[in-house]
């Protein structure tokens, strides 16, 4: 790739990723190209559609929190490591609101997307792994569990996150409590083995 198109290209996707952050996925392909000073044209020329833009800037967040999680697997303390983990994937999509728009089904059929979601789920596992051989969190949690309730926090608290900033550490400390053997009851339904749709 030449290097004008290289720089085109990061700067359409730092502008995409901040106009979906601020405005969810329904921003228009156009105020995006003015975002990176670029010309509409130029965006097509790199992503033939806006879907395959979303997904180019979905699959780099969920690389994103899979390097953290790798990371966070060299933290002495295995719980306060997968605290830290569940906490910077609920800030993550907090303040991105196209970041649960982009969760879709269709979006999770895409081979890239699962790639990249199977290395965010292996990092939650390895975390959540050292938690379960330290007994910090109950033996029958997996990392597909820890994807999931951190996409809960963040659903869960959405509606009032601009009205409460920080009301998420509320909720995410509860469900970690949650996630301690004491006391623990044994689940009436096993945990998922994938998070793609059938």
């Amino acid at each position: 790739m030449r290097a004008d198109a290289a720089r085109n290209r990061r700067l359409l996707l730092e502008a995409a990723a901040a106009e979906f952050a601020e405005y969810g996925t329904e921003v228009s392909i156009a105020r995006i190209a003015a975002r990176a000073g670029i010309g509409k044209g130029t965006v097509f020329r790199h992503f033939a559609t806006k879907e395959h833009l979303v997904t180019a800037i979905f699959g780099d967040q969920l690389d994103r929190l899979a390097a953290r999680g790798e990371e966070l697997l060299g933290h002495a303390d295995s719980g306060q490591a997968l605290l830290a983990f569940m906490a910077d994937a609920v800030e993550m999509q907090v303040a991105d609101r196209s970041f649960c728009q982009a969760v879709t089904a269709d979006l999770r059929r895409d081979p890239q997307l699962r790639a990249a979601s199977d290395r965010l789920v292996a990092a939650a596992g390895s975390l959540t792994a050292r938690a379960l051989a330290d007994g910090v969190v109950r033996d029958d949690i997996t990392g597909y569990d820890i994807v999931l309730l951190i996409n809960a926090v963040a659903q869960a608290t959405a509606p009032l996150g601009d009205a409460v900033p920080g009301l998420w550490r509320r909720y995410l400390s509860l469900i970690f409590d949650g996630l301690r053997p004491q006391a623990a009851h044994p689940l009436p339904v096993p945990a998922p083995d994938s998070l793609a749709p059938p």
